[in-house]
C-alpha cells in the first residue's frame, strides 16, 4: 500500500490501538484533488472511510475467525463525502437545503459573518438580533451596521447560530483554538468495568448490534448509517416538536428504525431508559451536557447498562470557552480559517467553503469507526467506553494535511457519478443515492431497509434483534 491516504489511514489505525496486522488487508486508490479545492478532502475522505471498513472487518474477523479484504476509490470516498448533493427523490433534487438568507455577509468593519438559519427557530432568532424582516438585502443592511465580533457574540448569547469569518492566524490565536490545540483526532476511553461480551453468530460484522441514534442534520446521523451499512440495528430517535430538514433525513437514514420521544416528559425519558438497557451504542449529538441533564451521561449509561458504547459529537469540542456554543460544518468552517483560505484560493472577494461538508461527515465516520473499535475492545476485555469527536477536531485534522492544487479541478457532477448511484423505493418517493464507499470482500456493505419518516416505528426493538 502507497499513497498519502494510506499513511493517515495507518495514523488512525495505530492511535487506536487497532490490529496491525489488518493494515494489509485494504487496498486504496486514487490521489488529490477529486474536487474543486486546495484542502485534501478526498484524502481525509480515503482515510476515515477505510478506517471505518477496515474496523467492520476485524468484527468480522473477531466473530467469525475469517478475515476479508477491503477496497475503496478516493472517487467513491469523496462521493460519499457530500451525499446529500447527489440525492435524488422520483427523478428530482430535493428542496434546496439553506434558508433564503443563510450565508455570508458583509460586516460594519469589513469582516463577513455567516449566519445559520436553516431551523425555523434559528432564522426567526437572527431576525429578532437585526431587528429585520426576512429578506437578504434588509439582513445585509443591518449587519453593516455591526462589528462582525459584536454580532457573533451578540446572536451567540441568544443562542443563535452564526460565524464570524476569520484568517487562520486569527483563529490560532483564539482561545478556542488554543483549547482543542491539544486534543486528538478522537477519543476512546474506557469508562466502566463490565464483563467481555464476544460476538454471537450472524451473517454480517455488526449483525446483533442496537445502536439509538438521537442526532440530527449530518454528522451524528452519518454515525447511525455507516452502522447499518454493516448490519446493526440502529433506531433513529427523534423529538416530535423539533424541527428536521427533510432531505437530510431521507439521506441519512437509510437502513435505520424511527421512533418519536419527547424527553421533556418523564414517560419517553422512562422508555428512552428502557431502550438503552437493551442497547450497545448510544449515540448523541446534543452540546456537552445538555443530554446528561436529562440523565444520560455517559458515566450513567454505564451504571444503566453496563458495557455500552457512548458516542458524542459536538461542533466545538468539550473543552473551551466555546465549548456550550452552538454549530454546523459550514459555521467551523468559518470561523477556524477554512472559509477565509477557500476564498481566497478561487480569487473572490469573501469567503468560501469546502465542496463538501466535510467536517460533518468525517466527524459521523470517525464516531462510527470509534464505535466498533470499542465494540472490539468489548469483546475481548469488556468494560463501557466513551467515543468522543467534535467537527473542530476534524477541521483541525484536515487543515494540517496540507494542500493541493486544485481550485480549477472540474466538480464531480452527479451524471458523472452513476455509477456510485444505487435507488430504492420508499415512503417519500423512488430514492436515487449514493452508494456505500468502502467494499467488503465477503460482507458487502448495504442497507437492509430505505429510509423511513421519522417516527414511523414504536420506541420498541423489534424482536430478533
Amino acid at each position: 500500500m502507497t499513497g498519502e491516504a494510506v499513511e493517515l489511514l495507518r495514523d488512525i489505525w495505530t492511535d487506536a490501538g487497532c490490529n496491525p496486522e489488518a493494515l494489509q488487508r485494504i487496498a486504496m486508490t486514487g490521489a488529490d484533488p477529486v474536487l474543486p479545492s486546495v484542502f485534501k478532502v478526498g484524502t481525509a475522505a480515503s482515510a476515515i472511510i477505510g478506517a471505518t471498513g477496515l474496523a467492520a472487518s476485524e468484527l468480522w474477523r473477531l466473530r467469525t475467525g475469517r478475515t476479508q479484504d477491503v477496497s475503496l476509490t478516493m472517487r467513491a470516498a469523496a462521493a460519499a463525502f457530500r451525499s446529500e448533493r447527489y440525492l435524488s427523490v422520483d427523478g428530482a433534487p430535493p428542496a434546496d437545503l439553506w434558508s433564503p438568507i443563510a450565508g455570508f455577509y458583509k460586516t460594519g468593519d469589513d469582516g463577513w459573518i455567516q449566519l445559520h438559519t436553516n431551523f425555523p427557530h434559528h432564522r426567526d432568532g437572527v431576525l429578532t438580533v437585526l431587528g429585520c424582516e426576512e429578506d437578504r438585502d434588509a439582513v445585509q443592511k443591518a449587519i453593516l451596521g455591526w462589528d462582525g465580533q459584536a454580532l457573533e457574540d451578540a446572536l451567540a448569547a441568544a443562542g443563535m447560530c452564526a460565524g464570524m469569518v476569520r484568517s487562520p492566524a486569527e483563529w490560532q490565536a483564539h482561545p478556542q483554538a488554543e483549547a482543542i490545540a491539544e486534543l486528538p483526532l478522537f477519543e476512546i476511553d474506557k469508562i466502566g468495568d463490565s464483563e467481555p461480551e464476544p460476538f454471537g453468530e450472524g451473517d454480517r460484522p455488526l449483525s446483533g448490534i442496537r445502536a439509538l441514534d438521537l442526532t440530527r442534520v449530518i454528522a451524528g446521523p452519518v454515525c447511525g448509517r455507516t452502522m447499518t451499512e454493516h448490519g446493526a440495528t440502529v433506531m433513529r430517535i427523534a423529538g416530535p416538536h423539533l424541527p428536521s430538514i427533510g432531505p437530510l433525513v431521507i439521506d441519512s437514514g437509510r437502513g435505520k428504525l424511527s421512533a418519536h420521544l419527547d424527553l421533556r416528559r418523564e414517560e419517553d425519558t422512562e422508555r428512552l431508559r428502557d431502550l438503552a438497557r437493551d442497547a450497545d451504542i448510544f449515540i448523541q449529538g446534543y452540546r456537552p451536557g445538555t443530554i446528561a441533564g436529562r440523565g444520560f451521561s455517559p458515566e450513567a449509561l454505564a451504571e444503566l447498562r453496563p458495557g455500552i458504547v457512548c458516542v458524542t459529537l459536538c461542533a466545538y469540542s468539550h473543552v473551551g470557552p466555546w465549548a456550550d456554543r452552538r454549530g454546523f460544518d459550514s459555521l467551523v468552517q468559518s470561523v477556524s480559517g477554512i472559509a477565509y483560505e477557500g476564498g481566497r484560493a478561487a480569487g473572490i472577494d469573501g469567503p468560501k467553503h469546502l465542496p463538501a461538508q466535510a467536517l460533518d461527515h468525517a466527524t459521523g465516520y470517525l464516531a462510527a469507526f470509534g464505535a466498533m473499535v470499542a465494540l472490539a475492545r468489548r469483546a475481548t476485555e469488556g468494560g463501557s467506553y466513551l467515543v468522543r469527536v467534535s467537527l473542530a477536531q476534524t477541521g483541525r485534522w484536515i487543515d494540517g494535511l496540507g494542500r493541493v492544487d486544485g481550485m480549477d479541478h472540474p466538480d464531480m457532477k452527479l451524471d458523472e457519478v452513476g455509477d456510485l448511484i444505487q435507488q430504492s423505493d420508499t415512503a417519500f418517493g423512488r430514492v436515487s443515492h449514493v452508494a456505500p464507499a468502502a467494499q467488503l470482500s465477503e460482507t458487502p456493505a448495504y442497507w437492509a431497509s430505505p429510509a423511513v419518516p421519522l417516527g414511523t416505528h414504536p420506541p420498541a426493538w423489534p424482536a430478533g434483534t
